[in-house]
């Protein structure tokens, strides 16, 4: 399996490109703030076949590139009902402007073609098979896209801005809400093998062995009910 990954743009979102091997159609993950010339050089750099784009939620930072990458390719892109108001008005979805020279580097809207995401599918795409997992708490509609384990690989999620390297996203901002959070951690990450790699919106990759083990919010998940922890927490 192929996963070409970059960080995008003013926040460093990570972007990955997977697909069965080089030189076969590929899915896109969370095409962010300036991703598109990333996403192109990863494309003819690994010969590979755009089929969609997949959004793990709505934030500007993980859906600024949406229009300009599928249109480049003419896919569509799927994101959970609750969450796909962002692409059209992503400062409702941070709850404040944000600001006017970084505004006018987007294009704000939808692409021609979107479709919806829903709790436990299968999403069959470039002849491999994502599971979604349906993760609020960050936002309404965030969700998870696991891959199981394979020949070469083991089982991989692409946590969004769910789990972090040593944290969680952050849940001041709309639709965020940390009981939520903690539930989606407890209900999609603690099930998971300890081999599971973590492909997160930002920062490096990590593991479920190694965040059940190190990371504050998984472990108070794990303790169960009245477990605190006051850990800074990450995300746009």
């Amino acid at each position: 399996m192929l996963i070409a990954g970059f960080p995008a743009g003013a926040w460093g979102t990570n972007c990955y490109l997977v697909a069965p091997a080089a030189g076969e159609e590929c899915v896109i993950i969370d095409p962010g703030h300036q991703a598109a010339d990333g996403v192109a050089e990863a494309v003819r750099k690994h010969r590979l076949k755009p089929v969609a784009v997949v959004l793990t939620h709505g934030h500007i930072d993980h859906v600024a590139s949406v229009v300009p990458v599928c249109g480049a390719h003419d896919v569509p892109a799927w994101i959970h009902p609750e969450d796909r108001y962002m692409m059209s008005d992503p400062e409702k979805g941070i709850g404040r402007a944000i600001g006017m020279p970084l505004m006018g580097e987007l294009t704000v809207g939808e692409p021609d073609d979107v479709k919806e995401l829903t709790d436990g599918a299968a999403l069959k795409l470039a002849g491999l098979e994502f599971s979604v997992a349906h993760a609020p708490g960050h936002t309404k509609g965030s969700v998870t896209f696991s891959l199981p384990e394979s020949a070469d690989i083991p089982p991989v999620m692409f946590s969004g801005d769910l789990l972090f390297a040593g944290s969680i996203g952050r849940t001041d901002l709309p639709g965020g809400d940390m009981a939520e959070m903690l539930d989606s951690l407890a209900r999609v990450c603690l099930p998971l093998d300890d081999s599971t790699v973590v492909l997160s919106g930002h920062g490096p990759q990590t593991t479920i062995g190694q965040e059940r083990a190190t990371n504050p919010y998984l472990r108070q998940v794990a303790a169960g009910p009245g477990a605190r922890t006051e850990a800074p927490r990450r995300g746009m």
